[in-house]
């Protein structure tokens, strides 16, 4: 049992060395963390595999160095950019297609950075804006407003692209409500991978965003041991459409290193999407996406006859 538990923290201090390991208390809450099959723990709990390299693995997965023109800046299409107010997060996914940016610097933008990523975005002529991180609403309400308000006059539409509701649910107070209604049009893209993440004050916090007009969409990642079953797919989208959530993308899984062991194959992913366009309503379904390593943005998995053409993209 000894040498169990100092294995155990001899990994845990391993995996936190490469990408922090942190947990909130809603979270884990919810989660059993001495089952290694909780489809809530697999997600946030270090696993020695992702100690492990595979040739697979990418140091930038999606492109968004290749698309940043400057620091915190991503822009991998005209009328959009890409802002990273923060490294930060109330809890970090072991699966995070950014992981290994997370020590190359600080966790923050100094203030001449920060200044030059704004001046960027209001010169570059995009009509919409996300806000993203780490996760954004881990910055403070007055931080978030200010970001928004120097873009509001230039940028018609803000997107806010957080977990937060998900893995911090106290976060969305109706100081934090108010002040998005008041800045919209504002839209705010979650992320639950199983429905087990939902309920209780994830609930109340959804509420609150969806009872103020403002419009809420999620975004799942298709992960190994944690979703990639069509039962656990369909009540994933079932329950999100009951909290008026519009499940909104289904991403394949990115191949940065670490999470190997969450990826599936592209054959595997077509199939578990086929059955599950079988399954549910049109407004239940998200789009099955794929983010390639070139940098030129997210591509439809259609037919399965593009398979072979996604392979030569990713590859």
């Amino acid at each position: 049992m000894l040498r169990e538990r100092a294995d155990l923290a001899s990994i845990w201090a391993a995996a936190d060395a490469l990408f922090p390991v942190r947990v909130t208390r809603s979270f884990w809450d919810r989660m059993n963390p001495s089952d290694p099959a909780d489809p809530l723990a697999v997600q946030v709990l270090p696993d020695p595999r992702e100690l492990d390299t595979h040739s697979s693995d990418l140091e930038d997965p999606v492109g968004d160095q290749a698309r940043s023109p400057l620091p915190w800046v991503v822009q991998k299409h005209p009328d959009r950019v890409l802002l990273l107010l923060t490294k930060r997060c109330p809890l970090y996914c072991r699966y995070c297609f950014r992981r290994t940016h997370h020590p190359a610097a600080a966790d923050d933008p100094t203030d001449a950075e920060w200044e030059a990523a704004l001046r960027y975005t209001e010169e570059s002529g995009a009509h919409e804006v996300i806000l993203s991180g780490g996760d954004p609403l881990s910055v403070s309400d007055v931080r978030l407003f200010a970001t928004m308000d120097r873009l509001r006059p230039v940028v018609p539409v803000i997107r806010i692209h957080t977990r937060a509701p998900v893995t911090h649910p106290r976060r969305v107070t109706p100081r934090l409500v108010r002040g998005l209604q008041e800045r919209g049009p504002v839209w705010v893209v979650v992320h639950v991978n199983h429905s087990a993440e939902l309920g209780g004050d994830v609930d109340c916090a959804l509420e609150g965003l969806v009872d103020a007009g403002i419009p809420v969409l999620n975004q799942s990642v298709l992960l190994r041991g944690v979703n990639d079953e069509v039962e656990t797919l369909v009540a994933l989208c079932e329950a999100l459409v009951r909290r008026r959530v519009l499940p909104y993308y289904l991403h394949h899984p990115d191949r940065v290193s670490g999470n190997a062991h969450f990826r599936v194959t592209l054959e595997r992913g077509w199939e578990l999407y086929e059955a599950l366009r079988r399954r549910v309503s049109g407004v239940a379904l998200p789009a099955y996406v794929i983010d390639p390593p070139d940098g030129s943005g997210k591509v439809l998995v259609g037919e399965r006859i593009d398979l072979a053409c996604l392979h030569r993209k990713l590859n």
